[in-house]
């Protein structure tokens, strides 16, 4: 599957952003500051984008739900 393959729903950010594609997510995730990006959960995410980009399938739905977990996991810690 694609780096450009869509979730089913795009991914809301707090800036009004959404993440639309596999690629956008991890663009995403490669703005962060390094150190946001060696956290478990960001790690989690990025795991599940490789997976999903190699594999396709229920993967897209995994690579979401990491995404919006790690995205909920910095909110709570600010």
């Amino acid at each position: 599957m694609p780096w450009s393959a869509a979730f089913d729903d795009p991914i809301a950010l707090s800036n009004g952003r959404r993440l639309r594609t596999l690629q956008e997510a991890a663009d995403h995730i490669m703005q962060l500051p390094e150190d946001a990006q060696h956290t478990s959960h960001w790690q989690t995410a990025i795991e599940t984008l490789i997976q999903a980009a190699e594999t396709g399938g229920g993967w897209m739905m995994f690579a979401r739900i990491a995404m919006l977990r790690a995205l909920n996991a910095d909110t709570r810690r600010k």
